[in-house]
């Protein structure tokens, strides 16, 4: 999830840089609407909202075209939801950020008998780095563009994140840029154009480990739990999702000594005390 974490990070941080880029207008007033919608929420990779004068971006990045609920459906879903809730026209993009060939990929509408339902989809492998290397807040979606070159543009994109004069931004555009570089190179590589040193003192880089290793870590004891006991009353997980990352990696050592839910009801109960 470090991937989608990342770029989250980066549309929220930047809003209007990437509404320039997937509008090709400037925006005189953003706002980043919260992501929880009305009804059920619907589990995506990464999802942003912003509402850009009058209109609501939906964007969303996908690292994988793999989905519980297929991505066309998805769209349609957000849509209708987004435009319920707020009551303005919805322009939703969908961005696969690792080269696959998959069809979903390259679909870019849901239809069934009685709905056609339009969305735009961008494939990073096939966008032009240039636009990406002029603008810090697009830079580290750089390495993962159209190149004949990947070692020299991930080289390029080293010396852009250098010349970055504020320390926190350099420090944290070039903690994104070493995640998502990830879904395309090898580490060694990586580390051989970016140093490790900045990357780690990223505030974002720090923020999105422990991100990770606690959703990492809710997943792995859901899913224990619904095997051992069955499925779990869904305000028993809220209970554990709340949970900060020292008292998750507690409960992992511990679960296998839960013989019943009751057990697990008094080890949270205990947490709280």
């Amino acid at each position: 999830m470090s991937y989608d974490n990342a770029c989250k990070f980066l549309s929220e941080q930047y809003p209007a840089e990437f509404i320039r880029w997937l509008l090709a207008t400037e925006p005189q007033q953003v706002e980043i609407l919260k992501t929880e919608l009305t009804l059920e929420p619907i589990r995506a990779d990464s999802v942003t909202f912003l509402k850009a004068d009058n209109r609501i971006m939906h964007l969303e990045f996908q690292t994988l075209p793999k989905s519980k609920t297929p991505l066309n459906f998805r769209m349609l879903d957000y849509s209708v939801r987004l435009k319920r809730q707020y009551k303005s026209p919805v322009t939703q993009v969908l961005i696969f950020l690792q080269e696959t060939d998959n069809k979903v990929a390259f679909t870019e509408e849901f239809r069934d008998e009685t709905t056609i339902h339009h969305y735009r989809v961008i494939r990073m492998w096939e966008q032009d780095s240039a636009m990406f290397l002029q603008n810090s807040a697009l830079l580290p979606l750089a390495p993962l563009t159209r190149t004949d070159s990947p070692s020299k543009l991930l080289g390029q994109v080293a010396e852009k994140i250098a010349k970055i004069p504020n320390r926190d931004e350099r420090q944290n555009i070039a903690g994104c840029a070493e995640i998502l570089a990830g879904l395309k190179f090898e580490k060694d590589v990586i580390r051989q154009f970016l140093r490790e040193d900045i990357m780690q003192e990223s505030v974002i880089y720090q923020d999105i480990l422990q991100k990770g290793k606690k959703e990492e870590a809710i997943i792995w004891i859901s899913s224990f739990l619904n095997y051992r006991f069955g499925e779990i009353n869904s305000s028993l997980i809220e209970e554990i999702q709340v949970l900060p990352l020292p008292k998750l990696e507690a409960m992992r050592n511990v679960l296998f000594d839960f013989s019943t839910l009751a057990d697990l009801q008094a080890w949270l109960k205990e947490q709280g005390d």
